[in-house]
């Protein structure tokens, strides 16, 4: 098999982007002179720009969608494609298992185009695309995506995340929120399904008992979900305070500095796991097993339940995460800081 140059394909989103880094970083470990390309939604971009050698190919496919029947938009995408067909795969690895990774392998006109067998794709039906079946192993999305480079008959190895070469000028003291350098913990509220979100008000009490600790307490609100950041800080008695700055390097500096960040499955938080940042992840209807801070099950707060990692998206939060108090969050938290947990910390548990 020609390994000249491969290319990734994993467009989004930010934590399944952080989640394939060690993919790339396995296959220039294994094959230092091939060219190694990465299509990646623009927006995502400078979470991959650091990597060695890398070919970055943006596309702008979520905006695209919204105003193809623009000239400009037509005009933009066709320049994209384009620059990935001259980017001339010899192999293309989906790494998404859904039409758009299938589509945008079979787009780049790679002979070999590998992914994951049909019975393992999110979107069955789009193996059709694919001419290299692969069965996948492992039950992590990190070692999910490492098991596909066996047919490159590469042999897997620790996944490297590689978290101090991402955005190395991105320090802490670049942040806003840096300050007077007393320690601070970020808390994450949003993320991209409603069950996935921890209620707000139960937020602000832990942000009440980490502010009594001692600590500063910030809240991201990213696109759309300042409301929601100030929801938290209004139930924390004003004990914490919103965060908001813009681009991914101000994300990047805020959790590199944080002492710990909390949050669901959300891509902040396995930002900041990459990055070496502790974190506490509140999971209920993922399975932390697949979707949790990669091998760090210490770290997640469930309460298991029947219910529990149904994968279901819902536009609320559901009893998965409402029948977990914050005192097992709080209590978490003071574990990962080094304080002394109280007793109801045996909740903590995969």
């Amino acid at each position: 098999m020609d390994l000249s140059s491969i290319l990734l394909v994993r467009t989004s989103a930010l934590g399944d982007v952080v989640h394939a880094r060690p993919v790339f970083n396995a296959v220039r470990h294994a094959l230092p002179e091939a060219r190694i390309g990465w299509i990646v939604e623009a927006p995502f971009a400078p979470l991959i720009a650091d990597l060695e050698g890398i070919e970055v190919l943006p596309v702008r496919l979520r905006s695209w969608r919204r105003s193809w029947t623009s000239s400009a938009t037509r005009h933009e995408a066709f320049e994209a494609f384009r620059r990935i067909r001259r980017f001339d795969a010899s192999a293309a690895i989906d790494l998404m298992g859904n039409h758009k990774g299938a589509f945008l392998a079979r787009l780049s006109g790679a002979p070999v185009r590998i992914g994951s067998e049909q019975r393992q794709r999110r979107e069955t039906m789009s193996h059709l695309l694919i001419n290299r079946e692969v069965p996948i192993g492992g039950e992590h999305a990190v070692d999910r995506g490492l098991s596909l480079l066996q047919a490159l008959d590469l042999t897997p190895e620790e996944a490297d995340f590689t978290g101090d070469r991402l955005l190395p000028a991105a320090t802490p003291s670049s942040s806003p929120i840096a300050g007077d350098d007393s320690p601070y913990v970020l808390i994450q509220p949003g993320a991209g399904w409603g069950n996935k979100r921890y209620p707000p008000d139960r937020w602000g009490q832990v942000a009440q008992q980490l502010a009594a600790d001692g600590y500063r307490v910030f809240v991201l609100g990213g696109p759309g979900e300042e409301a929601l950041a100030e929801q938290v800080v209004q139930s924390s008695r004003e004990q914490a305070q919103v965060a908001v700055g813009p681009g991914m390097e101000f994300l990047v500096a805020a959790l590199r500095g944080a002492r710990l960040v909390l949050g669901g499955d959300t891509g902040p938080l396995h930002l900041a796991h990459a990055l070496g940042t502790p974190v506490v992840a509140v999971m209920g209807p993922t399975d932390p097993k697949r979707h949790g801070p990669y091998q760090a099950p210490q770290t997640v707060v469930i309460n298991r339940l029947p219910c529990s990692f149904c994968s279901r998206r819902m536009n609320s939060t559901q009893a998965c995460l409402h029948t977990i108090p914050p005192a097992w969050i709080v209590d978490a938290a003071r574990r990962e800081l080094g304080s002394t947990p109280s007793a109801s910390s045996n909740s903590v548990t995969i």
